[in-house]
């Protein structure tokens, strides 16, 4: 998919590009498949701020995807392929042979035409579910399963791609697109390929007025606050007071560690690779 930039006619344009959209075959979406989204301003359910930095924004519908792949066996044919706004990726709309019309997220080379299906002893190609015991070593997957039955939870943003690196006592050996290495059920469902929009990341937004419409609220710096509301607020003049990078609640912003413990922690063989290492 290439990207469309424009005539520097302000400044604005000077920078900003955008998707060129020639792989959208569909442009209403499936009103079956569509759900009113509602918009928080990330205020939780007392109205606190809770995330912040959103608000505003275009309105959407959500597209409900089938991330659990349970239609086992049952041939689907893609009919359409479909701009998604409330992710990256784009979508496929498939229809089975009874009817039934669900939307996946598009493979890299899945087009209109093609069929896909899901389960245990179907064939190794662009677009089908397997489970991991099914695959063999070297399989690039998107869509991973965390848990047995729960639906895909990881690698579903466009481009991104997970590879299976070995299989060993009921777990597989998967490097995420970040690095890490992690093990994961082999009984967990993955789908065969790489996430489709490649190009997403080479997109320039440009203006501030592009972001506002994507629902995100402006970022003001700590410096430029006072003292009462971030640590490296107040002073005479431009000063950081001499203050270690923090958040407003004066948590270290560099080398502290954040991540909170969970279930799965103990199936982390490596943690991701971080830009400046790889270096």
């Amino acid at each position: 998919m290439p990207v469309k930039t424009y005539k520097a006619y302000t400044p604005t344009r000077r920078f900003m590009s955008i998707e060129d959209f020639s792989d959208i075959t569909k442009k209403e979406p499936e009103k079956s498949l569509i759900v009113p989204l509602k918009k928080t301003g990330g205020r939780n359910n007392t109205g606190r701020v809770t995330v912040r930095h959103r608000g505003g924004g275009h309105k959407r519908f959500y597209r409900i995807i089938d991330f659990k792949r349970e239609k086992h066996d049952a041939p689907a044919k893609v009919i359409a392929i479909e701009y998604d706004p409330n992710r990256s990726a784009r979508l496929a709309l498939v229809e089975y042979e009874d009817g039934e019309r669900r939307y996946i997220i598009q493979p890299l080379g899945l087009k209109v035409g093609d069929t896909i299906v899901a389960g245990k002893n179907v064939e190794i190609k662009v677009g089908n579910a397997l489970p991991l015991a099914n695959l063999p070593a070297g399989t690039f997957i998107h869509n991973i399963e965390l848990m047995p039955g729960r639906g895909a939870k990881l690698v579903r943003s466009a481009g991104a791609v997970a590879q299976i690196m070995a299989k060993e006592g009921g777990f597989a050996h998967i490097r995420m697109p970040s690095g890490e290495m992690r093990l994961i059920s082999l009984h967990c469902f993955a789908t065969i390929g790489q996430i489709g929009n490649i190009d997403h990341e080479n997109i320039t937004l440009g203006s501030a007025g592009r972001k506002r419409r994507m629902g995100i609220r402006p970022t003001v710096r700590g410096t430029a606050m006072n003292s009462v509301d971030h640590p490296h607020g107040g002073g005479r003049g431009k000063s950081k007071g001499n203050n270690q990078p923090r958040s407003p609640w004066n948590q270290p912003a560099k080398g502290f560690k954040t991540r909170r413990k969970k279930v799965w922690d103990r199936m982390v063989i490596r943690r991701r690779v971080s830009k400046k290492s790889s270096k």
